[in-house]
């Protein structure tokens, strides 16, 4: 073989060396593609979704195929993005139904946004998981501002957040500083909330739904009387562990002014994790052996659900000469029933046929609160006016909710009977399906009254974001937690709690039961919604 030919073979040879060695070194360096937008990071599906992916989560599989559903039924027709953010993997039962709660609200909010006939733009929802805990955050929200500045994607909000959590915190905070809405609908940290004024909001273009823990706690105290109650009778008990629903509720307990000589000082105990329980049994045992030895009886417990949880039971288990005690705390306690056995129930239960303790907290809804209120309102009625009231004369906080409420379970039924699957029949009690469900018929609301009327042109971002604050007096919306009326921050206002208590009864597995609502304020909305000055 001539020499020339001989270099021109070891040319071609190095030649497809090179060239398969550049594509094994980027296959191996491809992302590990879970689906559609979504890559394996840490071992942890993370990413943005729309077309039906569940995300290893196999309870939430046929609510998510019933959104990607609608998603391709708007497609032809003028519409926008949101995305809910939310961890949507979880080894623990309890917590994978409280997923699907979630996605039921948000779906059916989604098909409420979107019945409309005539009123453009509808909403493809997407869902965005950041990982356990928010942990891949960052990449998530990324995605999420590029899609915001898509012509295709046109993201115009970013609603879900279920935990008040600094790496939450970070979330809104980025997303907010790039100019893209927030609607929270379930975070209740007063750390990631504007504050009411004339000053630049922290979170410029954030909305909330929910009270924050300050507002939820001073609703508690307005119920119950606390400026009455003594302050031996009480006790604070929090958790250290840094996370800003703990850090917030103790704060918010222990500003509750009382009376009377001091109680107990406030005790603390460290989890290791939300969803961990570590040392904390035994921390908690001590300080229940430490409360009997006091004169406390109620205890403002700040912490999550299954610190709470282990803290009733061992509370339960003591002999403190027969006393009774009721512990009062956020709305992280709502998620509390699903994760009792007919062995707690029994604990707290006792044998005497009345409950040992008495678990209270201020849910952000409950389905029979607005029924429940109106009945003791128009029986009141009747007993001063010696008749009965007109509809006119009825209570719009409490006849405009109910409305809703309605409204939404036709809206289940009528999904449900159309042979459309959510996976379970949506159990409003827990609150999250209902909370949901207002977030996004909000965001539809502010799509709505933002549009031009030219079905061409969505709405901009800056528009859907200065459209919260409109959300009041004749804007408000109607939401099945609670008339939705939004100060300049985005706070809503005055917007009552639910005061749920957390029923053994008498059978196997015990209830929440609704005892009554509890105002911020100390007292209902004023009628239309119309937001005082002194909030200024």
């Amino acid at each position: 073989m001539p020499r020339w030919q001989k270099i021109l073979y070891a040319l071609l040879v190095a030649a497809v060396v090179v060239t398969g060695g550049v594509f094994l070194w980027s296959y191996l360096q491809r992302p590990d593609t879970c689906a559609d937008g979504v890559d394996r990071i840490g071992g942890e599906c993370v990413g943005v979704n729309g077309s039906g992916y569940d995300f290893g989560n196999g309870d939430i599989t046929a609510v998510v195929r019933a959104i990607a559903q609608e998603n391709k039924k708007i497609e032809g027709q003028p519409h926008v993005t949101v995305a809910m953010v939310l961890p949507l993997r979880s080894d623990k039962a309890g917590l994978r139904r409280e997923i699907r709660s979630d996605l039921q609200g948000a779906y059916l909010g989604q098909l409420q946004a979107n019945a409309g006939e005539g009123e453009p733009p509808k909403i493809k929802l997407v869902l965005a998981d950041p990982g356990q805990d928010y942990r891949h955050q960052a990449t998530v929200v990324d995605t999420l501002v590029r899609m915001a500045g898509s012509p295709k994607d046109q993201l115009r909000a970013v609603t879900g957040f279920n935990l008040s959590l600094d790496a939450t915190k970070d979330a809104i905070a980025h997303l907010t500083q790039h100019g893209v809405p927030v609607l929270a609908s379930r975070i209740t940290g007063d750390q990631i909330a504007n504050a009411d004024g004339l000053a630049k909001p922290q979170f410029p273009g954030l909305a909330r739904i929910i009270t924050t823990n300050h507002d939820a706690a001073q609703a508690l105290a307005n119920f119950n009387g606390a400026q009455d109650r003594e302050d031996s009778k009480t006790v604070v008990v929090y958790d250290t562990r840094q996370d800003a629903y703990d850090e917030s509720l103790a704060k918010a307990f222990s500003g509750i002014k009382e009376t009377g000589p001091p109680g107990p000082d406030a005790m603390s105990f460290t989890s290791p994790a939300i969803d961990e329980a570590g040392s904390a049994g035994n921390q908690l045992e001590q300080i229940a052996n430490n409360i009997c030895q006091s004169s406390a009886d109620t205890i403002y417990f700040a912490g999550r659900n299954l610190h709470l949880r282990l803290f009733a039971l061992k509370l339960a288990k003591l002999d403190c000469e027969n006393r009774h005690y009721t512990i009062i705390t956020g709305a992280d306690a709502a998620s509390l029933q699903q994760n009792m056995t007919a062995g707690d129930w029994e604990e707290l239960r006792g044998t005497g046929g009345t409950a040992k303790v008495t678990v209270q907290y201020a849910a952000p809804a409950h389905p029979d609160a607005w029924s429940t209120e109106l009945a003791a309102w128009r029986k009141n009625w009747v007993a001063a006016h010696h008749r009965e009231p007109t509809d006119a004369e009825l209570p719009q906080y409490l006849t405009e909710p109910q409305a809703a409420l309605d409204n939404l379970k036709r809206l289940i039924t009528s999904t449900l009977h159309a042979g459309t699957s959510l996976g379970s029949t949506p159990d409003l009690e827990d609150s999250r399906t209902m909370l949901n469900y207002d977030g996004m018929v909000t965001i539809g609301r502010a799509l709505h009254e933002a549009q031009s009327g030219d079905a061409a042109n969505v709405p901009s971002l800056q528009d859907v974001g200065g459209e919260w604050a409109q959300l009041q007096s004749a804007h408000r919306v109607q939401g099945t937690s609670g008339l939705i009326c939004l100060t300049r921050g985005g706070n809503p206002y005055d917007k009552p709690v639910a005061v749920v208590e957390l029923d053994p009864g008498r059978q196997r597995m015990g209830t929440l039961k609704f005892i009554g609502l509890g105002w911020p304020t100390g007292r209902e909305q004023p009628k239309n919604c119309v937001i005082p000055s002194r909030t200024s």
